[in-house]
């Protein structure tokens, strides 16, 4: 038998049944689930330095377990020196197990390792059930070696659900346990 994630054996066993209780799901089709995550790097400065360029590709790609992809700017800003097909960033997109494993690492390790850390908000929604958080440093996550490297580089990562609304996903994420900062909070 192959190998299954520990969340997505979560997910099959406690989180769906809960789901079906508490939103009344007869079918088990109807129940959200996570479909991708998605995570993107910005590398501003990649026209300067070809190593910086390299070295948030294989951080990415140590992250996430998976080759990144370079995303090139697809119009030229002055303002902003940038030319159309000047590299502005790399990303990945996590399907399948990958995802689950992703996910978490992200809730409980890396998240966790964030400095001065309270919980997060819950505000990050878009409206049609998927959700995006920032995170400010790569060092969080701890396969990066903190000696090795060149810059702190930040990271966006978007977490799409079938979800219809936002109240579905965010019992979902509950659920797998990310920890959103509670309204008594602040």
């Amino acid at each position: 038998m192959g190998y299954t994630s520990r969340l997505k054996e979560k997910y099959e066993n406690k989180i769906v049944p809960a789901l079906q209780k508490e939103f009344g799901y007869k079918n088990i089709f109807e129940v959200p689930k996570v479909m991708k995550i998605s995570i993107n790097m910005g590398v501003g400065k990649a026209k300067e330095s070809p190593k910086g360029l390299e070295n948030a590709i294989e951080e990415l790609r140590t992250i996430s377990g998976q080759k990144p992809v370079i995303s090139k700017s697809k119009l030229a800003i002055s303002n902003f020196k940038l030319r159309k097909g000047d590299v502005v960033g790399v990303y990945v997109t996590l399907r399948r197990d990958k995802k689950y494993d992703f996910l978490d690492k992200l809730i409980s390790i890396a998240i966790p390792r964030i400095r001065d850390f309270r919980g997060i908000k819950d505000s990050s929604f878009d409206g049609r059930g998927n959700f995006s958080i920032g995170v400010t440093e790569q060092i969080i996550f701890p396969e990066i070696d903190y000696d090795k490297i060149d810059n702190i580089r930040g990271m966006d990562i978007s977490i799409v659900t079938s979800a219809k609304t936002d109240k579905e996903a965010h019992s979902l994420l509950r659920h797998f346990g990310m920890p959103f900062k509670s309204i008594n909070q602040g």
